[in-house]
C-alpha cells in the first residue's frame, strides 16, 4: 500500500491531486456536452469528426515550437496563461450553447483550444515532474491515470444525468469553474519544495535542437514508432467497441454503454497496477504491449457481450500500464533540458495516431467486419511489439554494454534514503564504486544515451524559482474540442 501511494508523501503533489480530480471531472462533462451539442445541431457524425480535426491540427503543426517554449520559459507562467485561456474557452462554449450560435463558432473554438493545448501539454509534463522526486515520478504518473479514469467515470455519469435537465451550456460553465481549483493549486504549490529540472542552454534552445535530439536517438524513435502503431490500431476503442456492439454482438446502445463502463473500470485497475510497481521498465512496456495485442486478437472472436467485456477489462488495464510506462521512460530517459520538446514530440505522435487510426479501423470494420478488424489490428501491433523487443534486446550487445544492463536497467547504487526530500534538483543516481558486490541494487537509468566517460563534465542544473505550479491531466481519449487543458 505504501508503494502504491508513495507519490502522495510529497505535499505539492497532494495539493495538485485534489484539484486534478475536480478538473478532470469537468473535462469529461464538457466532452459529453460538446459531442451532444454538435450532434443535435447537425445530426452528422462526420461534422463531429471534423471538429476533432480542428482540435488536432495545431498539435501536429506547432508541437516542436511549443516544446521549446516549455523548456525555456517559466513553466508556472505558461500554465497560468494556458489554464486561464481554457477556462475562457469553456465559457465561450457555454455562450454558444445558450445563444444558438452557428457551428462555425464551435469549429473556431476547437481550433483555438487545440492551439492552447499544444502549449499547455509540454508545460504540464515538465512542471508535473517537478512535484515529486525522480524515484516517485512513475508512481505519480500512475496515480494520475487513476485520477483521470475516476474523473472520467464521475464526469460522464454526472453529465449524463444533467444534460437532459440543464442543457449543454451548464456543463461548459461547470467545466470553466473547475479551472479555479487548478489556478489556486498553481499558486499554492511551494517553490522551495520542488524538484528542479535543468533548463536548456542558449545553444540547445529552439525547436530545431529538439528535433535533432529526437532524431539522433534511435531508441527514442523506435518507442515513438511503436507508440504510433499501438495508439492507432490498439487504442481506438470507441470505434471497435461501438462496431462490435452494433454488429456481431447484437447488443445495441445498451451493450455499448456496458462496454464503456467496463473499459473505464479497467483503466482504474490499470492505474493502480502501475502505481503498485516500484519501477516501470522497458520490459514491462513490451510485455504488456504484446499481451494486450494478443488479447485484442482474442476479443475479435468473442461471440457474446459477456465474453467480449471479460477480455476488454484486462486490455483497458494493460493500456494504462503501457501509456504510463511510455510516459515514464520518455521523461526519465531523456535529458532534462529537452523534456518539453520530447513530450511535444510524443503528443504529436499521439495526435497523428488518433487522426489516422480511427478512419483506418472504421474502414477495416466496414470491409472485413469488426471481429476480423480487431484480429488484423492485433496481429499488426503484435508484430510491431516483437520487432521493437528484438531491437532493444540486441542494442546492449552492439554497444558493448554488460549483460546486466539490458532493458534500460543500468546497474547502480541507489541514493541513501535520509527520510527527507531534497528538492533542489533531480539528482542523478550514482554509479557503483569499483569492487562493490556483484549484484548491487538496480534503478532505471538512461535508455536514450550512452553513459558519459568518467572525466566528462557534470550536467549543470539551472534552477528556475518561478515554477511552483501544476496542471491537469489530459483526457487520454481523443474527443473533439474538449482536450482543453485536461
Amino acid at each position: 500500500m505504501a508503494t502504491t501511494f508513495r507519490a502522495l508523501k510529497h505535499p505539492n503533489y497532494r495539493r495538485w491531486a485534489v484539484a486534478d480530480f475536480v478538473s478532470v471531472t469537468g473535462a469529461w462533462m464538457q466532452n459529453l456536452g460538446v459531442n451532444w451539442l454538435v450532434l443535435t445541431m447537425t445530426g452528422s457524425a462526420s461534422l463531429l469528426g471534423l471538429s476533432l480535426m480542428f482540435l488536432a491540427l495545431p498539435r501536429v503543426l506547432l508541437a516542436s515550437w511549443a516544446g521549446a517554449i516549455a523548456d525555456r520559459w517559466p513553466v508556472r507562467r505558461v500554465l497560468f496563461v494556458t489554464q486561464t485561456l481554457h477556462a475562457l474557452l469553456a465559457l465561450c462554449l457555454a455562450v454558444v450553447a445558450w445563444t444558438g450560435a452557428p457551428l462555425a463558432a464551435i469549429f473556431g473554438i476547437a481550433l483555438i483550444s487545440g492551439t492552447v493545448t499544444v502549449f499547455d501539454g509540454p508545460a504540464l509534463g515538465r512542471f508535473g515532474s517537478q512535484l515529486v522526486s525522480r524515484e516517485d515520478l512513475s508512481n505519480a504518473l500512475s496515480l494520475g491515470s487513476v485520477i483521470s479514469s475516476g474523473g472520467r467515470i464521475f464526469g460522464m455519469s454526472l453529465a449524463g444525468a444533467l444534460v437532459s435537465v440543464t442543457g449543454e451550456g451548464w456543463l461548459f460553465l461547470l467545466n470553466a469553474l473547475s479551472f479555479v481549483g487548478v489556478l489556486v493549486a498553481i499558486q499554492r504549490v511551494r517553490p522551495e519544495s520542488m524538484y528542479r529540472l535543468a533548463v536548456s542552454s542558449p545553444e540547445k534552445a529552439g525547436a530545431k535542437a529538439g528535433l535533432r535530439y529526437v532524431l539522433g536517438h534511435r531508441p527514442m524513435i523506435v518507442l515513438f514508432v511503436l507508440s504510433f502503431v499501438l495508439s492507432s490500431l490498439g487504442r481506438n476503442y470507441q470505434v471497435t467497441m461501438a462496431a462490435m456492439s452494433h454488429g456481431p454482438l447484437g447488443a445495441g446502445a445498451a451493450g455499448y454503454s456496458v462496454l464503456s463502463v467496463v473499459f473505464a473500470v479497467g483503466t482504474v485497475l490499470g492505474g493502480f497496477l502501475a502505481a503498485s510497481r516500484q519501477e516501470l521498465t522497458l520490459r514491462i512496456l513490451l510485455g504488456m504491449a504484446l499481451g494486450t495485442s494478443l488479447l485484442q486478437m482474442l476479443s475479435g472472436t468473442a461471440p457474446v457481450l459477456l465474453l467480449f467485456a471479460a477480455v476488454l477489462l484486462p486490455i483497458a488495464a494493460g493500456a494504462v500500464v503501457i501509456d504510463t510506462t511510455m510516459s515514464t521512460r520518455i521523461q526519465l530517459d531523456s535529458d532534462e533540458e529537452m523534456r518539453g520538446r520530447v513530450l511535444s514530440a510524443k503528443g504529436m505522435v499521439t495526435a497523428a495516431s488518433g487522426a489516422v487510426g480511427g478512419p483506418v479501423l472504421g474502414w477495416l470494420c466496414e470491409q472485413a467486419g469488426p471481429g476480423h478488424a480487431l484480429q488484423l489490428a492485433g496481429l499488426v501491433t503484435s508484430l510491431a511489439t516483437v520487432a521493437a523487443w528484438v531491437h532493444f534486446a540486441r542494442m546492449p550487445e552492439r554497444r558493448g554494454m554488460p549483460a546486466e544492463r539490458k532493458w534500460a536497467q543500468l546497474v547502480t547504487v541507489p541514493a541513501p534514503d535520509t527520510g527527507q526530500p531534497q528538492p533542489q534538483e533531480h539528482q542523478p543516481t550514482p554509479e557503483p564504486a569499483a569492487g562493490e558486490g556483484s549484484r548491487p541494487a538496480r534503478n532505471p537509468r538512461w535508455l536514450f544515451r550512452i553513459d558519459k566517460p568518467a572525466d566528462a563534465d557534470p550536467v549543470t542544473t539551472t534552477a528556475d524559482r518561478t515554477r511552483p505550479g501544476t496542471g491537469r491531466q489530459h483526457a487520454t481519449e481523443a474527443v473533439p474540442i474538449t482536450d482543453s487543458g485536461h
